[in-house]
């Protein structure tokens, strides 16, 4: 069973970007790929983002600054080192799943085997926040695979289990998490778990926007991290299992995404990072606590815009260096 389920997701590299570098709207439109025995048909597509448009308000404030409804944010240039624009910048604040960045991290760091088969165990159940997962318990998966479950859909199960499954156990892996923080200056950070489900889980928008330039160095966390959707059929039952990107935005042609993150849970409110290529420059985009559905997805929509605008200049009394 092990190496039959561990390769459900090889034949998804292939439609996935490697590279930040690589426009969105280069990738296929659709393809379909089966395993060499015929066990899993794994099936990539590209659509277009369907989503309701966020409240609607102007692209700019009356100082010429992105009008941003988001309690906190952070749009940082990753060539000039420069943050063109802060709000609540430096308050530690719940971070949600964004935390799976960091997981991410410590794991590429420990330079575990990526194909070791790791099995689903009970104790990677949500027992917090009860969220679901769709990763049957006793079904074995790459390393790998559950890396890329836990950036592109967010899943739980799959990044309980790589820190369960980290030399130590689950309390090692939170050590490993905090002592990477502490390396990358990130004073305002502390973990608690692998999920990000804790509350406890703290950051400030400021030392996000270090954490995500931090991951966007990592092939592997830009790849999985903006891949769109997954469809796996798993053999023991037929059962077909989708997965999409919990980012729409990575669905949509305007943006060129290199890396992303969604999170929430009901103390950090609807989050979002992001490393884009926006007029030509690697930016990195921090939204906390994002009030309803869209507000996250109209914010970055409207530093987008102000990015392109050429108006930029105007936000220099709130850039400051990182």
């Amino acid at each position: 069973m092990t190496p039959r389920i561990s390769a459900f997701l090889v034949y998804s590299i292939a439609v996935t970007l490697v590279s930040f570098c690589i426009p969105f709207s280069d990738a296929a439109a659709a393809v379909k790929k089966k395993t060499a025995s015929g066990t899993y048909k794994v099936t990539y597509k590209k659509n277009k983002a369907r989503f309701k448009a966020a409240p609607q308000v102007a692209d700019l404030d009356s100082s010429g600054h992105p009008n941003l409804l988001s309690h906190a944010a952070i749009v940082f240039d990753q060539t000039s080192g420069q943050m063109l624009y802060a709000k609540n910048a430096d308050n530690a604040m719940p971070i949600a799943s964004i935390t799976k960045l960091m997981t991410a991290m410590v794991v590429l760091d420990a330079k575990l085997n990526l194909d070791e088969a790791v099995v689903i165990h009970e104790s990677d159940i949500d027992s917090l926040k009860n969220s679901r997962s769709r990763l049957p318990v006793g079904t074995a998966f790459r390393r790998e695979d559950l890396m890329r479950l836990a950036l592109m859909a967010s899943d739980n199960r799959a990044a309980a289990a790589l820190g369960r499954t980290h030399p130590g156990g689950a309390v090692a892996f939170v050590e490993a998490m905090n002592a990477k923080a502490k390396a990358l200056g990130l004073t305002n950070t502390r973990f608690i778990d692998s999920t990000g489900l804790a509350p406890g889980n703290v950051a400030s928008p400021q030392n996000l926007a270090m954490m995500v330039a931090a991951a966007s160095a990592y092939p592997q966390i830009r790849e999985f991290s903006t891949t769109a959707a997954l469809h796996v059929k798993l053999a023991e039952n037929g059962r077909e299992l989708g997965f999409i990107n919990t980012n729409s935005l990575i669905r949509s042609d305007g943006w060129n995404i290199g890396l992303s993150k969604t999170g929430f849970i009901n103390e950090a409110g609807k989050c979002l990072v992001m490393q884009a290529i926006i007029s030509s420059k690697p930016v990195v985009i921090v939204l906390l606590d994002s009030w309803g559905r869209y507000t996250r997805v109209g914010d970055a929509n409207r530093i987008k815009k102000w990015l392109e605008s050429g108006k930029v200049a105007i936000a220099t009394d709130k850039a400051k260096a990182v």
